[in-house]
Parts: C-alpha cells; structure tokens; sequence
C-alpha cells in the first residue's frame, strides 16, 4: 500500500505507539468489547452462560481479520455491521442472535477509543515521567553554574543554570498528574445502546456497562446520547497538545540558548552528520526545531476536538471522519516528540565557558539589580537610586566602560560605597538567590514522580 503521511511511511512514531493505532488492532478492540458485553450480559442472567462465553472465545479467538471485515463492508458499507457478522460467522446458530445485543455501534467506536487512550497513556506516561527526571538530573548537576539570566530577550539578571532545567522538570511532573487525574474522565465504558438508554438491555443495562468497563479497565459511564461527550476527547487531546507545548518551549529555549551569537548549548552532532547541504561548518538545531514543528501540528487539533463538542440531538457524523485522524495523530505525534526532546537534552553539549563569558557581555550592567539593593541598603531612595544607576549604565554603555569602573568614578555611588563593597556585588556566584533551594526541592519531588513508573 503506498504511503502518503509522514506516519504511514514510519518517518514519525515509534512502533508500540503506532501498533495501537493499526488497523487490525481496532477491530481486536472492538471485538474484546463485544466479548466483554456478552460475558456481562451472561453474568446477570441476561442471556445464558454457555451463549456469552462462545461469543467471548470468538471475539478473542485472533481469527477475525481486518481483510475478512472489508470483505463484507464492501456489501453493507458498515463497518460495525461488517465486524459483527464476521464474528457471527464464528459462532453457533443459538449464540449469533446474540451477539452485538442491546449495542449500538457507537458503542464499540467510542468504547474502542477509550481503549486506544488508555493504551496510548501507558506508552506516554512513563516517557513524561522520565523526561521530567532527565531534566532534574541536569539540573542538580548545572545548579551552581550562574548564567545570564533573559527577558524580553534582553539581558536581565543572573539566574543559576540549573533553574532553566528545574523549571521544566517541574512541568513535566505536573504533567504525570495531570493525566493521572483525567484518566477517570476519558477512559468510558459505554455500553448504553443507540440513544444512552440501554432500551433493550432496560434498567440491567447499568450492570452490563459496569461489568464490560470492569473486564477492560475502564470507566463505565455515567450518562451519554449515543456517543460519549465529546468533552471528554476535547480534554484528552488538550493534554497531549499541553505536553507538547512544553516540549516545545523546551526545543524554543535550546534553538535560542544554540544561537551563534550566545553558543550556550548545542545539540549533539553525530560524526557525520550534515547540518547544511550548503554550508558544511554549520550545525543546526534540527531536532528542537521538529519538536517546535510537530507541537503547532499537535496543538492544532485542539480546536477541531472542541469543534466536535456541540453535536445534533443525540448525536450526529459531524464528528466521526476527522476523530479518525485527530486521536491517533495527537498520541503518535507527542510520543515522538518525547522521543525526540528526551535523547537532546539527554545528550545536550553545555559550553560552560561560554555561559560564563555571557555574563560580561554587557561589561557588568547585569549586576545592576544588585548595585541598586546597595544603594538602597545604604537609606537612598529607591527611585533615587534608580535613576542613578540608570544614568552610569547608559554612559557607561555609550563611553564602553565597564560599569563597575564607572561606578567607581562617579559620586553619587562612591560617596556611599567603597571600593570593596563594590567589588564584592560583582561576584556572580553570590547571586543565586534561592536557586539551589529551589532546584533541591524540585529534584526531590520529581524523583518522587518518576519512582512510579522508573
């Protein structure tokens, strides 16, 4: 069959994330849901025992294909009706009236989608959680090395290195909880028939549900149409896509830090490799930037998940062609994205002497936050101070002085600080601030995380 997405041809996705998606692993789904109802319907005496355990041996047999299904949808142009007269074709004459009773097919759709979620999280959620525990690996281990720290792109104060791997570590963590705590949304069992009511299956039609979530370790669900709220992929599909915005910002901080210009870090370069096909001395963030690429593809579907909530009555098909492409697109992409952010910053090139040397660019101007504590500690007004500060910083910045030696020189600074003291504001290790702290606090509480899944 010839390929025409980049993850149809494997170029995107990794092949436990992609087997989920396949096309014979959602009729095995949807199969385990109907041997599932039948062995619940049989459990409370709502078809015979004998009649739900045939149907369950069928639906599990392995010997119902995609090929066979297509085969009969190419008569019915149903692919449910397809799947269950397949099954059929496996069963007795006494079972076959009972197969597929009291469902819809929605039932197996949205069902099969819950279990292609809960799946796609138990690949997803441990690579979150070891992303968040590589990040506070390099965070202990740069959490004493001062950096420049930015803001508006421009130089602002200092800010341990560390801290920028701590930051998204921590985010990384909250994002294990985040999906620990949607799981009981998104993870539904419906079992309710063609408009939620479990018509045929009547009040019983609640133990049905319950027994078929309980064999497939879902949800069973509260109350729906004929389709589970679409609420509840909305809120799937919003955390992939918050995953990979985190991810991104991560990539966006790497591409930026990898610049020429500031040289901090690199991704790793395999001997070999070819940054350009014009230009053989470069290397380009490559990597980051597929990350960047991949997130605004990811994020993009959240609006189309939203787009899907409002739905005619019970339901209508306004959904159901772009959900094919949204759920399975979303999980492919962020579990290769995770891939992908794990193995740069595992291998991330760090220049210390350059983080170092960046410090200075401005000639000391970054330490004016500290020159105006001074200042301030020694009972001058802050607004005072302020201009002051800002007055020397400007000439010395036009004369190309360095700021301590134009402190030095002018009054309203020697007059209040001696030599000494002002030698002793520009030490960059000196201003930390909380960092170390908070990085400790950070590490301990992501190792706390990861210990679960590691």
């Amino acid at each position: 069959m010839l390929a025409i997405l980049p993850i149809d041809n494997g170029r995107y996705g990794t092949k436990e994330m992609m087997e989920i998606f396949s096309e014979q692993k959602k009729i095995d789904y949807q199969l385990e849901i109907e041997g599932a109802a039948a062995i619940s319907q049989s459990e409370i005496g709502m078809i015979s025992k004998s009649i739900g355990k045939e149907i369950y041996r069928a639906a599990m047999s392995g010997k119902i294909t995609a090929k066979r299904i297509k085969q009969l949808e190419a008569k019915s142009d149903h692919d449910t009706a397809a799947l269950v007269e397949s099954l059929s074709e496996k069963c007795s004459k006494n079972a076959r009236p009972w197969i597929h009773y009291g469902l819809t097919s929605n039932d197996l759709v949205d069902t099969s989608n819950s279990m292609q979620m809960r799946d796609a999280l138990e690949i997803i959620e441990p690579k979150v959680a070891k992303m968040a525990l590589v990040l506070t690996k390099k965070s202990t281990k740069y959490a004493k090395i001062p950096a420049v720290g930015r803001t508006h792109g421009q130089h602002a104060s200092i800010i341990s290195f560390g801290l920028k791997f701590a930051n998204w570590a921590a985010e990384m963590a909250k994002h294990v909880e985040r999906i620990e705590e949607i799981k009981k949304r998104i993870l539904i069992c419906k079992t309710l028939g063609v408009v939620g009511t479990g018509s045929l299956m009547g009040a019983k039609s609640l133990e049905v549900q319950k027994g078929a979530a309980k064999r497939l370790n879902l949800f069973p669900a509260e109350v729906t149409t004929q389709v589970v709220p679409r609420e509840r992929y909305a809120e799937y599909v919003f955390e992939l896509a918050l995953i990979g915005a985190t991810l991104e910002k991560i990539a966006i901080e790497i591409r930026n830090l990898q610049r020429t210009e500031i040289g901090e870090v690199a991704e790793q370069f395999k001997k070999g490799q070819m940054g350009s096909s014009a230009v053989p001395v470069k290397r380009n963030p490559i990597k980051s930037e597929r990350v960047s690429s991949l997130s605004k593809l990811v994020r993009s579907q959240v609006a189309l998940s939203f787009e899907n909530i409002p739905l005619w009555h019970e339901r209508d098909l306004s959904n159901s062609a772009n959900e094919r492409f949204v759920i399975p697109t979303v999980s492919i992409l962020v579990d290769e994205m995770l891939e992908t952010m794990t193995r740069i910053v595992s291998n991330l090139m760090v220049n210390e002497k350059r983080i170092i040397d960046n410090l200075y660019i401005t000639k000391g101007q970054i330490f004016a936050e500290f020159v105006l504590e001074a200042l301030i500690k020694k009972g001058i007004p802050r607004f005072v101070a302020y201009r002051d500060v800002q007055r020397v910083a400007f000439e010395a910045n036009d004369k190309g002085m360095l700021y301590k030696d134009a402190i030095k020189k002018d009054k309203a600074f020697y007059t209040k600080l001696t030599n000494k003291e002002i030698d002793a504001i520009f030490s960059p290790e000196k201003h930390l601030g909380a960092s170390p702290k908070i990085i400790s606090n950070v590490d301990k509480s992501v190792r706390k995380i990861a210990k679960k899944f590691i």
